[in-house]
């Protein structure tokens, strides 16, 4: 069955600074680098993966730690698409504000909803389902096909593309993905049956 593998980024500056990232374009920090490696060591810890695409936002974060996982696993030549469909949730006006200040502001319950809720809209910004939306359709018309064909894919986002993501592939409901964390630089594998089209998520 092809090999498919999502990845968060590794930490970023504004991770770090405990900040609302969205779609701004912020570095890796040395840990979010030293991320990406490790994630690369965890690929090839049992049977090195064969990938035969890859897919990356367009974001500076999430096309480094490709590059540095492509680098530990041998495939630094591993053909790359890039679309703003995998992008961060837009957070509209919380974005660079410090999620402690935005709790303060706005009240804990509130700042909760607007970062896991599923129809809850961040003030100018996306809602979960909005992300949901471009994902599914960027995943089931580009990447998908991919996968049809019995090729691996790996597949370096964000927490919010990837949880809308996990959405599709795991049947999590609107409810219960409000619980879901996706750590950064951690694979998170599966196995794509041809026959039924289903997706089996792997242990680690």
């Amino acid at each position: 069955m092809p090999l498919f593998v999502i990845v968060r980024h590794g930490q970023s500056q504004w991770n770090l600074e405990n900040r609302f990232t969205g779609n701004t374009d912020t570095p890796l920090t040395d840990l979010g680098r030293q991320e990406a490696r490790e994630a690369g060591d965890l690929l090839k810890a049992n049977q090195p993966p064969n990938f035969s695409i890859g897919f990356t936002s367009v974001l500076q974060r999430a096309i480094e730690t490709m590059s540095i996982i492509l680098t530990e696993i041998g495939q630094a030549d591993l053909p790359i698409e890039r679309s703003e469909a995998l992008n961060e949730r837009m957070y509209g006006d919380l974005q660079g504000m410090n999620k402690l200040e935005a709790e303060t502001q706005f009240g804990a319950e509130q700042v909760f909803r607007w970062r896991r809720g599923y129809e809850d809209q961040p003030p100018h910004g996306e809602r979960l389902a909005d992300t949901h939306a471009r994902v599914v359709a960027y995943f089931k018309t580009t990447i998908l096909p991919h996968l049809q064909a019995g090729q691996a894919v790996l597949v370096v986002a964000h927490g919010n593309s990837l949880r809308a993501l996990m959405m599709e592939l795991e049947h999590i409901s609107p409810a219960d993905i409000e619980k879901v964390e996706l750590a950064t630089g951690i694979p998170r594998q599966y196995d794509y049956d041809l026959t039924t089209g289903e997706f089996r998520l792997l242990p680690r």
